[in-house]
């Protein structure tokens, strides 16, 4: 099963303390999403903003990684809730204790409800495979810029090899340009196909490059019923794994989902409640 930024329905989005608990409920693949920092440091990090899970808010690209490794990543975590900051300040369990105000959890410390670097992610889970979405940032005028994850590519296939995670590592990007620029860096490195090259596949039958190991595919996509058993043989097929991300898509994350997943013949679940959906798979490999 597959940790969706640590499990981010159940454990706060990104963190080290996400990653641990889901690798503990029995995930084998983690997946998390990457961009630099004002000062190029390559951080775990969905938003090209601090606003919606620390205590501040301002652009990633204008911030040095001290400056923000310094702020609570668990600021405004409620399970099940991401980024909703309208509740009671009771409601925010882990608010404080990136900043000591707060005891951590047994076995944890105030530095696993950070923002981590992707170095320390990849050190950290040595036998995990890491699903990694390079992300582009956004230029002044709002619209999402190439080169920015064109730039967190190059460094992203630098710390690859140099990690030696060459062959447990699979990179996304929804942006085909940057996913060819990655491929360029690091041809040894799997990759899965980009929003464009997807469509073309599902919708016209395009075939997928060398690289490409694994199709991750939403579960719907502009209204369209994507993961069918049909879809699911097509990938088959090709000798490739069809791997299902929710994030974005208006399902309720449960066991009983996850387990109909299953059921279709998916080979990865990319879910924001890890411990359901080993618990589902669970369940199935016992005839439950």
């Amino acid at each position: 099963m597959i940790a969706h930024a640590g499990g981010d329905q159940d454990y706060p989005h990104s963190t080290i303390y996400a990653y641990t608990q889901s690798a503990l409920a029995g995930s084998d693949i983690l997946e998390l999403d990457v961009m630099l920092t004002a000062d190029g440091a390559l951080i775990v990090q969905h938003d090209d903003t601090v606003d919606r899970t620390t205590e501040t808010t301002g652009p990633v690209a204008e911030l040095t990684l001290a400056e923000i490794q310094a702020l609570d990543n668990a600021h405004w975590f409620v399970a099940g809730l991401w980024g909703d900051q309208t509740l009671p300040a009771s409601d925010y369990v882990f608010r404080g204790v990136r900043t000591g105000a707060v005891e951590p959890p047994e076995g944890f410390g105030p530095d696993d409800f950070r923002v981590a670097t992707f170095r320390e992610v990849a050190e950290r889970f040595p036998h995990h495979v890491l699903d990694v979405e390079i992300k582009p940032q956004r230029n002044a005028d709002g619209e999402e810029d190439p080169a920015s994850g064109i730039a967190a590519a190059e460094v992203l296939a630098a710390e690859i090899t140099e990690l030696g995670r060459e062959d447990s590592v699979i990179v996304a990007s929804f942006s085909d340009e940057v996913l060819e620029a990655f491929s360029r860096f690091a041809p040894e490195v799997a990759t899965t196909p980009g929003e464009a090259t997807l469509v073309a596949w599902f919708l016209e039958g395009q075939s997928l490059g060398p690289q490409q190991a694994v199709i991750q595919v939403p579960f719907t996509y502009a209204g369209i019923e994507v993961v069918t058993a049909d879809t699911v043989d097509r990938v088959h097929s090709e000798g490739l794994e069809v791997w299902v991300w929710l994030s974005g898509t208006d399902v309720v994350e449960t066991r009983e989902f996850y387990a109909g997943l299953l059921a279709l013949g998916v080979d990865g679940i990319i879910a924001g409640r890890p411990a359901e959906a080993v618990a589902a798979l669970v369940d199935i490999a016992s005839g439950s």
